[in-house]
C-alpha cells in the first residue's frame, strides 16, 4: 500500500489520493487501508515517514573517510541513487506537502548528514569563505539546491537521453561543487 500510495502522490499529489484508490491500486479492500492506517492522513504520514527512512538510508550507506570533499561527492552519489531507486517515494519527501519537509530537512540520518561533511570542509580550511567566515548551514543548503535541482532536471527527461549521458551531467555539477569548494 505504501508503494502504490507513492506512485499515486507522485503521479497526482497528495490532494488526489483516496484511500479507495489506494485500495483499488493495491487489490484490497478499503476497509483493510483503514484498518492498517485509521485514515488517509495516518497513510499519507506513514508514505511520508517511508520516503524520508528510504532516502536516509541511501545517505546512511554512504561510506565516510578521511576525506570530507570526497565524501561529498558520496553522499551527492548517494542522494541521486536514492532518487533513482525510489523515484516516487523522492517525489512524496517534496511534493506530499509543506509539512513533511522539516521531516527531510531538520533530520539528523539527512540534511544533518550533508551539515556535518559541509562542517568538516569548513574546519579543514578546504572552503573559499566570505568575510565573517563561511556558515555551514548556508553551504549545506546551497548544495542540496544545486543537487536537488540537478536531479528534478533528470527526473523530468530534460537532462540526458542515456544513463551515461545522465550520470555524466550529474557528475559534472558535483565536479563543480567539488571546484567550488576549494578542490582544485
Amino acid at each position: 500500500m505504501l508503494e502504490q500510495t507513492s506512485q499515486l502522490v507522485a503521479q497526482r499529489g497528495a490532494d488526489a489520493v483516496s484511500v479507495r484508490a489506494v485500495a483499488s491500486a493495491s487489490g484490497t479492500s478499503t476497509s483493510a487501508v483503514y484498518a492498517l492506517f485509521g485514515s488517509r492522513e495516518k497513510l499519507l504520514a506513514a508514505v511520508a515517514d517511508e520516503a524520508v527512512a528510504r532516502f536516509a538510508a541511501h545517505l546512511a550507506a554512504a561510506p565516510i573517510t578521511e576525506d570530507p570533499l570526497v565524501d561529498l561527492l558520496t553522499l551527492g552519489r548517494a542522494y541521486r541513487r536514492s532518487a533513482l531507486d525510489d523515484p516516487h517515494f523522492y517525489r512524496v519527501m517534496f511534493d506530499a506537502g509543506p509539512a513533511r519537509l522539516p521531516a527531510v530537512s531538520g533530520d539528523e540520518t539527512t540534511f544533518g548528514v550533508l551539515l556535518r561533511v559541509v562542517q568538516r570542509c569548513i574546519d579543514a580550511g578546504l572552503t573559499r569563505s566570505e568575510e565573517g567566515g563561511a556558515d555551514g548551514a548556508r553551504m549545506a543548503s546551497t548544495l542540496w539546491a544545486l543537487v536537488h535541482g540537478q536531479l528534478q532536471l533528470e527526473l523530468a527527461g530534460l537532462v540526458a537521453p542515456t544513463e551515461t549521458g545522465r550520470a555524466a551531467a550529474f557528475n559534472a555539477v558535483m565536479q563543480d561543487i567539488w571546484l567550488g569548494l576549494g578542490r582544485r
